[in-house]
């Protein structure tokens, strides 16, 4: 007799995973992305002073970020991700409207703010909507081309910013900004979502989610104090003994405080969450920052600013293709993804350094292979989280992530100044060629294939 596997009809994730994408894409449908740089300097701001509006935006990340995880893993992660447009799209109305440095920190606090209520419920609602599904092992795919469709949202509003900016100026690029994020809330309300009083794979086991045998970042004394392998996923129920044995995150229907405090246990008392936590941040806050002045290192290559937002669709090429490789960037071992940090460095600080439009080529082979990079970190963490705080674990990544990238923007204003964009760029670049080779110099890990670790979960079960 031949059994057939019982499975979630496909309509259910196609509905699931078009919303995801037409929201990521209408999210990032934001005119005023590839101009905020230069509409800034055209205000009159120094590198320094945009800078200090930077560190600003990732305060209020780091601000808001925690306690709106812990809030996603208590209300509904669907409200949170409608409020989150309105809230950036009240920000870039009061940029356009009262364009001044003031106007400027305040709109970017609610820029973190909106940012801080997406960090951590749209990963945890996606995870849990699969898992639901039967289909979280799609999770790293899924992801990577929302991340495509953002990038795209990028690409059309670059393609579409110089011509409506020469017909309309800043205000009617500003319009069309807050136009974008009317309608991404629209689409956020057709989000599904099914909150079981307990999800923890501990009480109900899932399937096993293959994801990369990367090494990540030990906890230490710095940053990057110690770095050691681990080996490859496991089902997030068949842990190795002693990284699930007190169960701190089994937390069943917690309140807000509850909740956040299961979180930061979770994170604390697991190794492996907080190397991967340490992992997602290292991986995504460099890129993150740099990112920001990439339209002031197209400026310096001699472009008018008509001309900044076609550089920039260069940059958001690359990104698009890291995004659709994640699928494939899921069999990369240790050495793999160590090598893809290393096209990270070079590319970044290589297309930097040529001082001409024709390194933003190679600044887009950086850019991708950062994007692809931090996919994989992020579905390494996902693999890792058990219980109902998983917003607030991916947020505390994202907290983590800001500090980071906080540190960048201070060296990056500091170091601009002094000797320019492009060193600042490439110094900047750096860490993800030590990253690299010090993942390189350590002893190749005991790698557990997830499809015997998957055989030997169901053969206990």
């Amino acid at each position: 007799m031949i059994l057939i596997a019982s499975r979630v009809p496909d309509p259910a994730v196609r509905r699931l995973t078009a919303t995801l994408y037409g929201y990521a894409f209408l999210s990032d449908l934001v005119l005023l992305y590839p101009l905020y740089v230069v509409f800034f300097a055209d205000t009159g701001l120094s590198v320094g002073q945009i800078s200090s509006l930077f560190v600003i935006w990732s305060a209020a990340g780091i601000l808001f970020e925690v306690p709106s995880g812990a809030w996603a893993d208590v209300v509904s992660r669907r409200l949170l991700l409608c409020l989150a447009p309105l809230v950036a799209a009240a920000g870039f109305a009061l940029w356009v409207l009262l364009p001044s440095y003031p106007a400027f920190a305040v709109g970017f606090l609610l820029w973190g703010a909106g940012g801080a209520l997406v960090s951590g419920a749209l990963e945890a609602l996606v995870w849990t909507e699969l898992d639901r599904l039967g289909a979280v092992g799609r999770y790293a795919r899924v992801l990577g081309r929302a991340r495509t469709a953002g990038v795209l949202g990028v690409v059309v509003s670059g393609v579409l910013a110089g011509p409506v900016l020469a017909v309309g100026g800043y205000p009617a690029v500003g319009a069309a900004s807050v136009l974008a994020c009317l309608l991404a809330t629209i689409v956020a309300a057709r989000f599904p979502e099914h909150r079981a009083p307990a999800d923890s794979p501990a009480d109900v086991p899932g399937p096993a989610v293959p994801v990369p045998a990367v090494p990540v970042a030990a906890s230490g004394h710095g940053p990057v104090a110690a770095v050691r392998p681990v080996a490859a996923a496991l089902p997030a129920s068949r842990e190795p003994e002693g990284s699930q044995s007190a169960h701190p995150d089994d937390d069943g229907d917690l309140g807000w405080w509850d909740t956040l405090r299961a979180g930061v246990t979770q994170v604390r008392t697991r190794p492996p969450v907080r190397s991967a936590v340490l992992l997602v941040a290292l991986v995504a806050a460099d890129w993150g920052a740099l990112d920001e002045y990439s339209p002031l290192l197209a400026l310096d290559t001699g472009v008018r600013a008509e001309v900044v937002p076609l550089l920039l669709l260069l940059l958001w090429a690359g990104v698009t293709v890291g995004g659709l490789l994640a699928g494939v960037g899921e069999r990369l071992g240790r050495r793999g993804y160590a090598a893809l940090l290393g096209v990270v460095g070079v590319g970044l600080a290589g297309g930097a350094l040529t001082g001409r439009p024709a390194g933003f080529v190679l600044l887009a082979l950086g850019f991708g292979a950062a994007q692809l990079a931090t996919v994989l970190a992020d579905a390494r963490l996902q693999a890792r989280i058990t219980g109902n705080s998983r917003a607030t674990v991916t947020s505390l990544a994202g907290m983590a992530t800001d500090l980071l990238i906080i540190g960048t923007y201070a060296g990056y204003g500091l170091l601009a100044t002094a000797v320019g964009n492009a060193v600042a760029f490439a110094v900047a670049a750096g860490p993800y060629l030590v990253l690299g080779l010090v993942l390189l110099a350590r002893r190749r890990p005991t790698v557990v294939p997830a499809s015997s670790t998957a055989a030997a979960a169901r053969g206990r079960q």
